[in-house]
């Protein structure tokens, strides 16, 4: 099942709650919460109170993406906040058995993200853990990226080692998602869309969701 997860990096904030429910209007089944620290990633987003407020303004599940280092100190604080899915990074986290326990142990869904430079290999100890895996098709910090094409190689890999070994995790990607380069990532196995400009970058997100939604799902009907 093809979802949508906008993104509200690229939402304006002065009108948040009214944005994240035009993109559920239009079929967004997830919303995603990009938190950056301004230490792993270059830029400065949200913490926690901005979460909490989320929270009240839509039943759909937060999908709270930690792009921070140490993000242990702050895992139970996000649980506590309202997230439901939470993921880290394989690249912050020194101990990432123990953060994705940490995550679970707080009664969300831990999932992993790799960054464009890091090889699918690296989680071969973690995939039997993880509920989803988020493949970083641009580099983390800022939205409105160009994607990067390996990123459909990454997600292939990912599909075929969950078939062969039996696996439940689901794959989810994130960064310079549109209308043109939806249908190769669905198409290699990419099952949760994270959306930000396409969304909520120009004209109404209501339809620029079902436009991206409705080009995804045609193109599982082609998917060999």
């Amino acid at each position: 099942m093809i979802e949508l997860a906008p993104s509200i990096l690229s939402a304006d904030f002065a009108r948040l709650a009214e944005q994240v429910q035009s993109a559920t209007e239009g079929g967004g089944t997830v919303i995603h919460v990009d938190i950056m620290d301004g230490h792993f990633v270059p830029n400065l987003t949200i913490g926690p109170p901005v979460v909490k407020s989320l929270r009240k303004a839509t039943e759909l599940p937060l999908d709270c993406h930690l792009m921070i280092e140490n993000p242990d100190q702050f895992i139970p604080e996000f649980c506590e906040a309202g997230a439901d899915w939470i993921s880290v990074h394989q690249e912050a986290c020194v101990h990432l058995n123990r953060t994705l326990n940490l995550i679970k142990s707080h009664g969300c869904v831990p999932g992993v993200v790799i960054n464009p430079a890091t090889p699918v290999d690296t989680l071969n100890e973690v995939l039997d853990i993880v509920d989803y895996v988020l493949v970083m098709s641009v580099n983390p910090g800022f939205g409105a990226q160009k994607f990067i094409p390996g990123a459909v190689r990454k997600i292939r890999r990912l599909a075929d080692l969950r078939s062969e070994r039996g696996l439940s995790y689901r794959i989810e990607v994130d960064g310079g998602i549109a209308l043109d380069t939806v249908g190769d990532v669905v198409r290699a196995g990419a099952e949760i869309l994270v959306a930000g400009n396409a969304v909520f970058g120009q004209g109404d997100p209501k339809i620029n969701a079902q436009k991206l939604l409705k080009t995804a799902v045609e193109a599982t009907l082609q998917k060999v």
